[in-house]
């Protein structure tokens, strides 16, 4: 099995590092533990999408934001070309089938994300979208585990990794795509890109290399650079659908709600001091003082903690499901919908409040989800409906409350909605920044105007009950004791007094 070294120089500037134009640009999704550690999900086997061939573009070539988008964003990757074709081979064969590597940086438009989440064809696949090159790298002279990756902003280090750090190695990826279809001679593959992509603006000028620090005589690809410029012209609405960004498109692209300049999200309506009361107040006092206060509904009826042994405290940020009515699934329940956005935009201490009208009779969550939840620091999730996977969610550790378990996926009964809407779960309603507590009894919700007042008379009819519980244990009735009245009232006074 050989290859040329020498890849013969077509005419065309965009394709001269290349040995022919590609039949095929494929990239794959998540590849790098730091990237999938920064995103909050790591997949169990690699995804992939295609960018057409005309994205391509050479070294030293402008990018073009679009009129009316915001969010443009760099990534740096390892490039492998394809010298031999591929079909069906082995891991320990699919090395010998690429015959070089280079840089590239994968471009993407998070503006036009939203319609077609996953293909990616209009976010990635632009003129100028894929810069590749300066140079090839004969992949004869490189252990494929021992490159490194790194780019500059305005010359500035922003991403630095190594294939060391793959999820997914190169053998694996080749080898997984020749089962699907043939990797022909010049096909380029995309292997992702580590942690440190972000938002670049007109006037930026971004650089790859990827050289093998180890290997004698450094091999490298050069410097990859690429100039950001504003472009004039916008979309037509009458076409397809106008650019589109939100607070989580934002935060994905430049990496972190920080650095898009975003608001902190921790704890949304609750001091630590108010954390700190509530986590050591039962339920059940708590629902003793709502009841005082008039509020009977509270509680999150029919739902039961997977950790009885955790707290529940943290702010609702709400989910809606509707019942499942085919038309509508198929318009709502796919893509990016309302579900995935809402374990996506979860911040620190929330909760991810569900309804799901009480029916249990599919999943309404799975470990997944759970994972996503957990990463993003919510403070747990409670859904009147199933969970899927339940050992899988029990293991991710964040307190989830649900009606029972169920095998079956969202669509058999439910379409998801609508979110951070008042919504009804476990027949009671919940607002999106009310407060939730649960623990082994179950979730009550607090108004947050009541929240400081309902936690303080919590907390002392707990030392209260405790006073009481001794005057049990050492043998006194309960009649006059509990409740306290007359001679006992005055005596928990005058003993409360003294502490």
């Amino acid at each position: 099995m050989t290859h040329d070294i020498e890849p013969t120089t077509p005419v065309d500037p965009r394709f001269a590092v290349l040995p022919q134009r590609p039949g095929k640009v494929i990239a794959v999704h998540l590849s790098y533990a730091s990237r999938a550690d920064q995103r909050g999900r790591r997949p169990s086997a690699p995804s992939y999408f295609l960018k057409p061939s005309s994205s391509l573009a050479a070294s030293g070539e402008t990018i073009e934001r679009p009129a009316g988008t915001e969010l443009l964003a760099f990534e740096a990757e390892v490039a492998l070309v394809i010298g031999v074709d591929a079909r069906h081979v082995s891991p320990d064969d699919a090395w010998a089938h690429v015959a070089w590597v280079t840089a590239s940086d994968d471009f993407g438009l998070y503006d036009l994300r939203a319609n077609d989440r996953g293909s990616n064809l209009r976010s990635k696949g632009r003129d100028g979208f894929t810069p590749i090159g300066p140079h090839l790298i004969d992949a004869r002279q490189i252990d494929p585990a021992g490159l490194r990756v790194r780019a500059w902003v305005n010359g500035e280090l922003a991403q630095d990794d190594t294939t060391a750090d793959m999820i997914f190695p190169f053998a694996q990826i080749v080898a997984d795509l020749s089962q699907h279809l043939t990797l022909e001679r010049g096909d380029v593959i995309l292997t992702g890109t580590p942690a440190g992509s972000s938002v670049v603006v007109p006037g930026d000028v971004i650089e790859v290399e990827v050289d093998a620090p180890d290997v004698a005589g450094a091999p490298s690809s050069g410097r990859l650079r690429t100039t950001v410029v504003q472009g004039e012209r916008g979309f037509d609405p009458a076409l397809g659908s106008l650019p589109a960004v939100d607070d989580v498109q934002r935060a994905e692209a430049w990496g972190s709600r920080e650095a898009a300049g975003l608001p902190d999200e921790s704890a949304p309506g609750l001091d630590p001091e108010l954390r700190d009361k509530l986590h050591r107040t039962p339920v059940a006092a708590l629902s003793q003082q709502l009841r005082k206060r008039g509020l009977n509904n509270v509680t999150i009826d029919g739902v039961r903690p997977l950790h009885p042994g955790a707290k529940l405290v943290g702010t609702a940020r709400t989910l809606r499901f509707v019942p499942n009515r085919e038309d509508l699934f198929d318009s709502h329940g796919g893509g990016y919908n309302a579900q995935k956005r809402a374990f996506d935009a979860v911040g620190e201490g929330e909760v991810i409040v569900i309804e799901a009208r009480g029916e249990s009779g599919s999943g309404t969550l799975g470990d997944i989800l759970a994972l996503r939840a957990h990463a993003r620091g919510a403070a747990g999730i409670v859904t009147d409906g199933g969970v899927r996977d339940l050992d899988a969610v029990t293991a991710v550790g964040i307190p989830v409350y649900t009606a029972g378990a169920h095998p079956a996926v969202l669509g058999r009964r439910h379409v998801p909605w609508d979110v951070d809407v008042a919504i009804a779960c476990g027949g009671t309603t919940v607002e999106p920044g009310d407060i939730l507590v649960g623990d082994a009894d179950g979730v009550i919700v607090i108004p947050p105007a009541l929240a400081v007042e309902v936690a303080d008379a919590a907390l002392e009819q707990e030392i209260e009950d405790g006073w009481i519980a001794e005057q049990v244990a050492h043998g006194h009735p309960v009649d006059g004791l509990f409740p306290l009245a007359g001679e006992w009232k005055d005596r928990y006074r005058a003993w409360r007094a003294t502490i």
